[in-house]
Formats: C-alpha cells, structure tokens, sequence
C-alpha cells in the first residue's frame, strides 16, 4: 500500500468528510438528548451506517418500535443502494475478502466518487475502493462519537436539531426541480406522500408512502425515461446526491 494511493484517497474524500462529519454530529446530539451514551453511536454508526436511518432510529428507540416496523422502515429507506449497487457489479467482481466490505459501504457519496474516479495509476482499483470505504466510515463514526460527547459537554437547547435532515433533503430536491427538466419522479414523490398522509395520518403514512413511491417510479420507468431531460436527471443524481450514508 503506497503513500501516494493513501493520499489520493485522502484528498477525494476530504467533501465527504466534512459532510459525513457535520451530519454525524447532528445525529450523536440527538441520540445523547435521548439517553444514550457515545458507545450506542460507535455501534450504530460501525453497523448499520445510514445517516437517515439512523435519524430515523433515535425515534424508533424512543418510541419502543416493533423489530418489525423497524425492520420494514430500514428496508424501505435503504432500498434505494440495490440502485446504486448494480452499476457496481463488474467493478467489484473478482475482489475476494474486500467485496462483503464494499458492498456494505457502499453509500450515496461513495457511488457518486467511484463512478467519477478511478485508482491511481499502478495501483489496485479494488483497494482503491476499499480504502475510500473505509476512510468515509469512519468520517461517519467520527462524527456520530463527537455528536453524542458535545452534546454532553455543552448545555444548549436542541429543538429542531432533527430539522438537519429535512433540510438537507429539501435542498437536494430544489437543487434537482431547478437542474433538471423532468419533473415527473418529483411529482410522483409529492402526490403519492400526501395521498398518504390523508389516508393513513401523520403518525402512519411514512412507510406506505415510501413503497408506493418505489412502485410508482417501478411502474411508470419507461413513460419516465421518455420524458424531457432524463439524461440531465440521472447525471445530476449520480453528481449531486447529498452528503448522508
């Protein structure tokens, strides 16, 4: 393993850092508001490295959920990496004890930097990928630890803390509604969710919204990919998805 490889990684996945570390924080303050301690982080953060599930876990812990509504509300948040997987195949084929790692880490950042990078010259593509892997996880873990040990330390009011999340994605889509001309998969998003939320109530509604959204989008792939500036669409999401496992 070589400086030079260690340094390259370094410096591709410093923006990843800084996102992975902010957003990591934001979560540790919450899970610390919640009663528990920088330990739960290390081990949210080292197995199931999803920013929005593991937002999304601080209340499922609070709330004393099912194993089976969180088991549903996991799958259904994360099914969007059997997308970004799939590109990967060839990529990651052949790459022995790495692969169940890649695979694991493969997160929206570390798609978006693979498929716009490649290994050094003389150096293996496999390890490139796995230290990548490796290095933003554990930028996240950093962040999940710290949040939860600043959040012990300082005395502050966290309301709306949790808003960090929402915002971020509110950004991503007016980020994508302006830079792109198909509009279709955003509006399906929106229709869909407060369909649900009429029918099934706010307490309810997340999870039934989520998969319908996935069967939408399944159902109507083709009449989409007809539609206006598709290819703008699936450039920009593969360039500007946001900052969280």
């Amino acid at each position: 393993m070589s400086k030079k490889l260690l340094k390259t990684v370094f410096i591709r996945t410093i923006p990843i850092m800084t996102g992975y570390v902010v957003l990591g924080i934001g979560f540790g303050v919450l899970l610390q508001k919640a009663g528990y301690s920088w330990v739960w982080a290390l081990i949210m953060g080292l197995t199931m490295y999803s920013g929005t599930m593991q937002y999304v876990g601080v209340d499922l812990l609070s709330s004393g959920a099912s194993v089976i509504t969180t088991a549903i509300m996991a799958l259904v948040v994360n099914a969007r990496y059997i997308f970004y997987g799939l590109p990967m195949i060839d990529r990651y084929k052949n790459s022995g004890w790495k692969k169940p790692w890649l695979i694991f880490g493969l997160t929206d950042e570390n798609f978006a930097l693979l498929c716009s990078t490649e290994a050094p010259e003389g150096s293996s593509d496999h390890l490139y990928c796995l230290l990548v892997t490796i290095f933003d996880h554990c930028y996240w873990m950093i962040g999940c630890v710290l949040g939860v040990l600043l959040g012990s330390a300082m005395k502050f009011n966290t309301t709306g803390i949790e808003f960090v999340m929402t915002a971020l994605f509110i950004t991503v889509f007016v980020d994508q509604w302006r830079e792109t001309k198909n509009h279709i998969p955003a509006l399906s998003g929106i229709i869909v969710t407060l369909a649900c939320l009429l029918v099934f109530g706010k307490d309810n509604f997340l999870i039934p919204a989520m998969v319908l959204i996935v069967v939408v989008l399944a159902l109507g792939k083709k009449f989409i990919d007809s539609g206006d500036g598709d290819k703008e669409s699936e450039k920009y999401l593969m360039e500007e998805e946001d900052m969280m496992p």
